[in-house]
């Protein structure tokens, strides 16, 4: 790869500047109106991570979106903090969150603590904090929840009980 490419063979549209002698100067990330400064000053130290010091993670954790138009089929789903589903996802999944947008549709398993719900989901679903199902979604299948709000025009069909509470058996 030449210097100036970046990894799609694009050319980059700033050059290091050089000095006299022709060699390139590494310049500040932000050199273009630094001002310059004093000999007495110190230079700025950049560190990187290290294997010891892991990058810091986007507030809200990690996050797996599976846009518009993207279906997504029989996989595993671990890991993950939050996943929002605005295609089609066909799946089993251990995690904190799902969000499954208006026009979004879920099948399969999951086993997590807040479910909110705008679009379909069809399956297996425990919610142990929280369900939500907003006006627009449609729930169905083995759900169990351990707190629950539908939204006036939601839909819910199918084995649906609360976490931890007794089986109720028919008075005699």
């Amino acid at each position: 790869m030449k210097y100036g490419e970046n990894l799609f063979a694009r050319r980059d549209p700033v050059r290091p500047p050089r000095d006299p002698a022709g060699a390139a100067v590494a310049a500040a990330p932000n050199a273009v109106n630094a001002a310059p400064r004093p000999a007495s000053a110190p230079a700025p130290v950049a560190t990187a991570p290290t294997p010891a010091q892991p990058l810091a993670r986007e507030e809200g954790g990690s996050k797996l979106i599976v846009g518009p138009n993207i279906k997504l089929r029989g996989v595993e789903i671990d890991d993950c903090d939050t996943l929002v589903v605005e295609g089609r996802v066909e799946a089993t999944m251990v995690s904190r969150a799902i969000q499954i947008a208006e026009h979004g549709a879920f099948s399969g398993k999951v086993d997590v603590d807040v479910a909110e719900i705008r679009g379909q989901f069809q399956g297996e679903m425990t919610a142990r904090t929280k369900l939500v199902v907003h006006a627009s979604g449609r729930v169905s299948g083995k759900i169990r929840y351990g707190k629950m709000l539908v939204q006036e025009g939601g839909e819910m069909v199918g084995d649906i009980g609360a976490l931890g509470a007794p089986d109720l058996q028919p008075v005699k």
